[in-house]
């Protein structure tokens, strides 16, 4: 698989099909990135565990934290990392221990980690690196057209406007490609610092 550049149709396949998803590293801090994407997803519909060990007792929009991966007690569709690449292998090597692998590895804007995405596709899971499931989904809907953002998809009407749990349709066509080249210099700047 190149984690260079993604296929809309491999993106849009795994958004469609994933219900479950677990975000390790999620922040009940509503200023941080993994609040807002952690409620979006919720607000699609997507069943979200919020993972953070620091904040077991409290919730995340109503969903309750738990301390790891297998913590939760059931299967989970898709993992979703929100911490640095560092940790990434951890949270890889947590996600094939479970009893019940997940569908999706899915790492966050800015985190790459290629020998734990290696790891994962070994063992049959599909992998997503330094992409944002919110953006993505939001993209592949034409949902972000309305933030007046170039979306890449083609069609004759314009996206409806999303209200409280609306999903709208994932299967909108796309200019090819996909790839979104900022992020990817983002990514490689941060790593370059000294």
């Amino acid at each position: 698989m190149n984690h260079d550049a993604y296929d809309d149709n491999y993106i849009r396949s795994i958004l469609t099909s994933v219900k479950s998803i677990a975000m390790v590293g999620a922040s009940p801090v509503n200023v941080r990135p993994s609040y807002f994407a952690f409620k979006y997803l919720v607000e699609r519909g997507y069943d979200m565990i919020p993972i953070n060990p620091g904040q077991v007792g409290k919730n995340l929009v109503g969903k309750p934290f738990v301390a790891s991966l297998k913590d939760i007690g059931h299967p989970v569709d898709m993992i979703d990392i929100f911490r640095n690449s560092d940790a990434a292998a951890t949270v890889v090597d947590e996600a094939l221990a479970l009893p019940a692998l997940p569908k999706v590895i899915w790492m966050q804007l800015g985190v790459r980690h290629d020998a734990a995405a290696a790891k994962a596709e070994a063992a049959g899971i599909k992998v997503v690196m330094n992409r944002c499931p919110k953006i993505e989904y939001a993209r592949l809907t034409s949902e972000i057209q309305w933030l007046g953002v170039n979306s890449r998809t083609i069609s004759s009407k314009r996206a409806p406007i999303p209200t409280s749990n609306m999903r709208l349709s994932l299967n909108r066509s796309s200019v090819s490609g996909g790839a979104t080249t900022a992020a990817d210099r983002a990514a490689k700047d941060k790593n370059d610092l000294p």
